[in-house]
């Protein structure tokens, strides 16, 4: 069975580069554009990781992750913080509300799929 990763970024270049690179290592992706729509996909599309941007319409990832850990079902959902705000006081920010990694833009792809793959595999 594969993994199910769900992409949450409003910039469609982001989106398509992250949605290839989760693609090419065969796992199932579905992308939301902005907060409440990822609260919606994440309840009905039940991801076992998701890739969330800190700056989006609607909610902000910091919203979402909150969100997200507050909900009984979707507790055990790793998630993975991508975001340009890469102070300390936001990366901390983060990981205090539930975040199980913060990578700051511009990101290395390498790094990413390291990440994304050891926190799968901590999940198993």
């Amino acid at each position: 069975m594969s993994r199910r990763i769900l992409i949450v970024d409003d910039e469609p270049n982001i989106v398509t580069s992250l949605e290839f690179l989760m693609r090419e290592s065969s796992y199932e992706v579905r992308v939301a554009r902005d907060g409440d729509e990822a609260l919606r996909r994440a309840e009905s599309f039940r991801p076992d990781l998701i890739l969330l941007d800190v700056m989006m319409p609607q909610r902000s990832g910091f919203e979402v992750c909150q969100k997200i850990r507050e909900n009984p079902a979707l507790r055990d959902v790793k998630i993975v913080m991508l975001t340009a705000k890469g102070r300390d006081v936001e990366k901390n920010r983060g990981l205090n509300l539930g975040a199980n990694a913060y990578v700051t833009k511009p990101f290395s792809t390498k790094e990413l799929m390291n990440t994304v793959r050891c926190l799968l595999s901590a999940g198993t």
